[in-house]
């Protein structure tokens, strides 16, 4: 296991990716800090799949180059590097991430909105004002994205981000077109911290239901969402869940085990 540096939280590496050494109150207190920075940062919540994608496919491995530290956000992941040594006590889930972090956040800190349907948007600014009522959404993007990052209304929405330079653009647009979106224009904003989250969008809104909390601890969000969407899902957490094993058994024999 190598531990690297990731201001300021260290990371060790699974597969290729460095996760952060992180919780959500910690996770929470940095986002706030990298918001004060002078240029933009990106965090990712990553679970098996995205970790598995990243050492599984090159091209998605540049995809998403652009992000500045990856969340541990599946059980599975949080299990692994426990073994090695972290002493983790939860994993930072995306769609409880950005419910405790909107729930609490101070009224200073502006909020982007990137992804999802018009119902969705309207949702979560409903709820998430009603949470905490000094929580300030300045602006969003509901349109379509396409694989490619792209946006169909690519120039007006980058003018608006210039021109409202929020300190937060929370992105569900889901893999692999977030990270994609991220790749192609994170270089294009002054300052800000990107959060692709994805499925939390819908979660929140209250579109999609989540796992219950059981499953969520043992590490089975997987199974109920698969449950939902069989034909979508089945396929693409057959492949990666087996991928995953595969590889970390892999590394193992030949030493590298995590890291």
């Amino acid at each position: 296991m190598r531990v690297t540096d990731c201001k300021p939280m260290a990371s060790m590496t699974m597969l290729g990716t460095p996760l952060l050494l992180t919780d959500y109150e910690r996770l929470g207190k940095a986002c706030e800090d990298w918001a004060s920075a002078s240029r933009p940062m990106a965090i990712e919540f990553a679970n098996t799949q995205i970790v598995t994608l990243r050492r599984h496919e090159p091209a998605f491995r540049d995809l998403t180059s652009a992000y500045d530290g990856f969340a541990p956000d599946g059980m599975p992941l949080i299990w692994c590097l426990n073994r090695a040594g972290a002493a983790l006590k939860d994993r930072v889930y995306g769609p409880t991430f950005m419910r405790r972090f909107l729930a609490g956040v101070p009224e200073r800190w502006t909020h982007y909105l990137l992804g999802g349907s018009e119902e969705c948007g309207r949702r979560l600014r409903l709820k998430f004002q009603e949470l905490n009522p000094k929580v300030r959404f300045v602006g969003g993007f509901h349109g379509r994205c396409g694989l490619d990052g792209r946006l169909e209304a690519e120039e007006q929405v980058l003018a608006e981000l210039d021109r409202l330079s929020p300190d937060f653009i929370w992105v569900g647009f889901g893999t692999p077109k977030q990270q994609a979106w991220v790749k192609r224009y994170k270089s294009r904003l002054g300052r800000g911290v990107i959060l692709t989250v994805g499925f939390a969008f819908d979660v929140n809104a209250g579109m999609k239901p989540d796992a219950p909390l059981w499953m969520q601890r043992l590490g089975l969000t997987w199974v109920h969402r698969l449950a939902s969407e069989p034909r979508r899902l089945g396929p693409r957490y057959f492949k990666y869940n087996f991928l995953f094993l595969y590889y970390l058994a892999r590394d193992s024999l030949r030493g590298r085990s995590i890291g």
